[in-house]
């Protein structure tokens, strides 16, 4: 198995915009824009990874500056965390979720936020529940914050 920085894989760009469109029902074109983004301004956000498994797509994460959320001061976001259904329960998202902070965290970012419906995988995974947020629908979401490096 392998982690990619799609940063560094442009020839990867329209399967993983395809990849992640297939599992969160965006648009690939809108997911093809970030990752055309990050790829143009590599030491920023957006930023987007996968785990291929030969040449399958295992998992992917991107981390964006808003996840459907109106608490624009909260970011990044990690989003689009999906492990497919035969890879799970062996510790790979919290390895993905573990790298793709350690490369945010190289890049300069000091923490990171995640919007999820879940309670107790992501406690897990060293994020703290930071409260909950009014999403773009105008529910309340829970709001998770990682600290990734030393506040300067």
């Amino acid at each position: 198995m392998q982690w990619l920085c799609l940063r560094q894989h442009p020839e990867m760009g329209a399967a993983a915009a395809n990849w992640f469109s297939n599992r969160w029902g965006i648009p690939a074109a809108v997911y093809l824009e970030s990752i055309q983004t990050c790829q143009a301004n590599p030491t920023g956000i957006p930023q987007w990874y996968l785990l291929l498994d030969g040449e399958k797509i295992a998992a992917g994460v991107g981390a964006i500056d808003n996840d459907f959320h109106r608490r624009r001061d909260l970011t990044p976001n990690l989003c689009a965390v999906y492990v497919e259904p035969e890879y799970r329960g062996k510790g790979l998202a919290r390895q993905m979720l573990d790298l793709a902070c350690l490369d945010l965290a190289a890049l300069g970012i000091a923490r990171c936020y995640l919007l999820t419906d879940h309670v107790g995988f992501y406690e897990r995974c060293g994020f703290q529940f930071y409260g909950m947020v009014e999403d773009n629908d105008g529910q309340l979401a829970r709001m998770y914050l990682r600290t990734l490096a030393a506040e300067v």
